[in-house]
């Protein structure tokens, strides 16, 4: 089991991580929303819980609880920039289907 960031997104969260002056890491999970399901939930971590599992990936603590792990395993996440939009993607070989939106999607 694993997750994995890309170098674009790694150096994104340590650009984050330093601004902010603390957390230890990035946290990964899943709500029920949206047209197809289920939707990312990325935050950054303070404090670990009882329930998560750490990776650590490009020198980056990703922190996943152990309910969404089941739907993330696998995942690469990425950073991109196109046009004057940026944000994370994430690559998951669990999805079957993604709503038009990009939003949500299905395992």
């Amino acid at each position: 089991m694993a997750i994995h960031l890309s170098d674009d997104a790694a150096s994104r969260v340590r650009h984050f991580l330093d601004n902010r002056g603390k957390g230890i890491g990035l946290r990964l999970g899943v709500k029920t929303t949206g047209c197809s399901g289920l939707a990312y939930v990325i935050e950054f971590v303070d404090e670990l819980r009882e329930d998560d599992e750490v990776f650590e990936s490009q020198g980056i603590k990703v922190v996943v609880d152990r309910k969404s792990l089941v739907y993330l395993d696998g995942t690469e996440v990425d950073f991109a920039r196109v046009g004057l939009q940026e944000g994370f993607q994430f690559k998951n070989p669990n999805a079957k289907n993604a709503c038009g939106c990009g939003e949500s999607f299905t395992v």
